[in-house]
C-alpha cells in the first residue's frame, strides 16, 4: 500500500490539548501550530473553545472541535445536551461525546442508546464521534458499545479519552473494524506517539487519530524524514 505523504496525515489527525492542566498558553501554541498544517480538526477542552475559534479564524481546513461530557461519562444526558448546546453556540464544528461506561457496564443499554441518540440529535450535521473509552471494556463490551453508536446514527467510534493509563492498542482496533465492518468510522485515541503505529492502524481501516500535540509533531517529523 502507498505510504502516506506528511500532508495525508495531517488530514487523519484531530490534534488536541484536552488534559487537565492545558491552560492558555497551550490552546495558543496549539493554533500557532496548527494554522500552518492541515489537520482535519483541532480539540480543546470546552472552556476554551470561543478561545480557540478565535484564534484559528482564517483557517478553513481546519475544524475546531471539543468534547462532551468528558472524561467520566457520568453526567446525566440532560448535562451532556446542553453543554453540546454551549459548545454549539459558542462555534464548535464537530463534538466527541463520552459514553456512560458506567451505565453500559451494569447493562443498561437502552440508557446508553438514548443518551447518543439524544447528542446525534442535538448535532443535527455535525460530526459527532463517542468515546467508549476500551482501555475499560471487556471484548464483548466493546461489541455492545459499537453496536449502539451504530444503532444511535453517531459518525464515529472513537476508542478512547487519553486519559487513563493504557493506550489505544492494535488488537483493539483490529476487534473494533472486524466487528463494525464498515458500518461505522473509526477514530483511533489515546497511546499514538509514532508513525508506524499510526500508518499500521490507518491500513486496516482507521480514518481519524486523536493525537496530542507534542505526539503529532514527532510523528509529522518522522513523515517529513521520509520514515
Amino acid at each position: 500500500m502507498q505510504r502516506l505523504s506528511a500532508v495525508e496525515i495531517e488530514r487523519t489527525i484531530d490534534i488536541s490539548v484536552v488534559q487537565a492542566a492545558n491552560g492558555f498558553n497551550d490552546v495558543k501554541k496549539l493554533a500557532e501550530y496548527a494554522k500552518n498544517k492541515k489537520f482535519c480538526a483541532v480539540h480543546a477542552l470546552p472552556t476554551w473553545v470561543p478561545t480557540l475559534k478565535e484564534m484559528m479564524e482564517g483557517n478553513l481546513d481546519t475544524l475546531v472541535g471539543s468534547s462532551v461530557g468528558f472524561p467520566s461519562g457520568g453526567h446525566t444526558t440532560e448535562i451532556k445536551v446542553l453543554e453540546a448546546q454551549h459548545l454549539i453556540a459558542a462555534g464548535v464544528q464537530e463534538m466527541d461525546m463520552m459514553m456512560n461506561i458506567g451505565r453500559l457496564k451494569s447493562g443498561h443499554y437502552d440508557y446508553v442508546e438514548n443518551e447518543i441518540r439524544a447528542l446525534v440529535d442535538t448535532a443535527g450535521d455535525m460530526t459527532l464521534k463517542v468515546i467508549i473509552e476500551a482501555y475499560y471494556l471487556t471484548e464483548q463490551e466493546i461489541k455492545k458499545a459499537c453496536e449502539l453508536c451504530i444503532k444511535a446514527g453517531a459518525d464515529y467510534v472513537k476508542t478512547g479519552s487519553g486519559w487513563t493509563k493504557g493506550g489505544t492498542t492494535f488488537e483493539t482496533i483490529s476487534l473494533i473494524l472486524d466487528f463494525v465492518a464498515g458500518s461505522i468510522k473509526v477514530k483511533a485515541s489515546g497511546g499514538i506517539r509514532d508513525l508506524d503505529t499510526l500508518r499500521r492502524m490507518h491500513e486496516i481501516g482507521v480514518s481519524r487519530f486523536g493525537i496530542n500535540m507534542e505526539s503529532v509533531k514527532k510523528i509529522l517529523l518522522e513523515a517529513e524524514r521520509g520514515a
